[in-house]
């Protein structure tokens, strides 16, 4: 069976790199599935889960806060502002961060501020939605 080979990485740390069947992510437009062989492409991706069908048969999931992916032929490349192992996904912190973000919209005293909890407030929700993914499997 044909194999793809993936690096997610964020600015802090490689998280994942290996051999895998698939990748899924949520693209920009929606989600993408990318397989072995796959047109090459440049896109930015959103905060979400990325999941990796190991070439071994297993799953990887990793929380990315958005970033950027790209696809060559034997090669996915997730380029992510943030990124977390789903096993290090702390729901509490992520719910708790969630609602500082919320107050901070509440609270907001000029549209960047606003903007800047709004963003805050997507990724935490993007990370709890992620969280509940990877516990299902």
């Amino acid at each position: 069976m044909a194999t793809i080979h993936v690096d997610v990485v964020s600015a802090e740390e490689q998280i994942f790199s290996g051999e895998a069947k698939f990748v899924a992510l949520p693209g920009e437009s929606g989600e993408l599935g990318i397989l072995p062989k796959h047109t090459p492409f440049i896109t930015r991706i959103k905060p979400g889960a990325v999941r990796i069908e190991k070439a071994d048969g297993g799953e990887e999931f990793v929380f990315v806060a958005g970033g950027i992916l790209e696809v060559q032929p034997g090669t996915v490349t997730v380029l992510a502002d943030t990124a977390i192992r789903g096993k290090d996904l702390d729901e509490a912190k992520a719910s708790e961060a969630k609602k500082l973000a919320e107050e901070a919209m509440k609270n907001a005293k000029s549209d960047i501020d606003f903007a800047a909890a709004q963003s805050e407030f997507a990724v935490m929700a993007a990370q709890i939605a992620a969280l509940q993914k990877f516990r299902k499997k």
